[in-house]
């Protein structure tokens, strides 16, 4: 899933790449990624793009006249910036990959993909991005917040910290891999209980969300759209690298597995070498 880093040079890419363009073709082939109906789509054709910025997970893509093409592309979801489509043919509906494309006066664009089955990408037209329901609860952006609001929306919403760091409604920006990356930076379990943290550990953790965001957003910002992913992949310490050895103190990476996710940790930096039980099977260890 793309999270602030990577969004972050989404818009970055576009705002080198495609702003000062103008929009000639928006094609929708998967009716259901289009949220709105008014303005429709065609509204956005003969307006320049002015510029490309983001809200917590959510792209923007600022046209001129006050539209904003806002895009959550959620877990599967993409873009993808093509120099040349190839022809003019238009798309067809249901075929594909491809959700929604965007052609620009140059001849190039960009498509909003999705893989798999669930197909969970959204995109709005609207005239404020607060229209938006989901950019409408977001609390501060990650990277954004002070020490002093860090900690009170973290203590504001009880659980374990791993779902607090990844609620967009508590912080915007962060999901499953960086709050699994933030976690083990900030030598914490992913099931310590947000509202229990001590004044030191909400420090560390501050710390962590600063230090991991802003060193993924520098690798990422200047990359393609097309490299993004691997850059992603690249920089991670312990998300998606279980049975291997944490690269801070050797031990083993572990999983936990819930029914649609899953995340990693490493016992001898976060947990006291003590395993996390499996939610399904068992309590959880702390």
């Amino acid at each position: 899933m793309p999270e602030l880093p990577e969004v972050e040079a989404l818009a970055a890419y576009l705002r080198e790449r495609a702003v000062g363009h103008t929009v000639t073709r928006v094609e929708v082939a998967a009716i259901s990624a289009l949220k709105t109906y008014d303005p429709a789509p065609t509204a956005a054709v003969g307006r320049k793009l002015v510029d490309a910025g983001r809200h917590g997970k959510f792209l923007d893509l600022v046209l001129e006249g006050g539209l904003h093409l806002v895009v959550h592309l959620a877990r599967a979801g993409w873009l993808h910036y093509r120099e040349s489509f190839g022809g003019n043919a238009p798309l067809k509906p249901g075929k594909g990959p491809i959700a929604l494309r965007v052609r620009l006066d140059d001849g190039s664009g960009f498509d909003l993909t999705e893989a798999g089955t669930q197909k969970k990408l959204a995109a709005y037209l609207v005239t404020d991005p607060a229209q938006v329901p989901g950019v409408a609860k977001l609390g501060p952006d990650a990277l954004a917040a002070d020490q002093a609001t860090f900690a009170a929306r973290v203590r504001s919403r009880r659980g374990q910290i791993k779902g607090v760091l990844t609620d967009q409604e508590v912080l915007a920006g962060i999901g499953n891999a960086y709050s699994d990356e933030i976690l083990h930076a900030a030598k914490l379990s992913p099931f310590a209980i947000s509202d229990r943290l001590s004044d030191e550990q909400i420090a560390r953790l501050y710390a962590a969300v600063q230090q991991t965001l802003t060193g993924a957003v520098t690798r990422s910002v200047g990359q393609r759209a097309a490299t993004l992913k691997a850059e992603k992949r690249s920089g991670l310490m312990v998300h998606a690298r279980t049975g291997l050895p944490c690269p801070v103190c050797g031990t083993t990476i572990r999983e936990v597995s819930f029914a649609d996710s899953s995340l990693q940790y490493c016992p001898g930096c976060q947990t006291g070498g003590k395993p996390l039980a499996d939610r399904r099977l068992s309590r959880l260890i702390r």
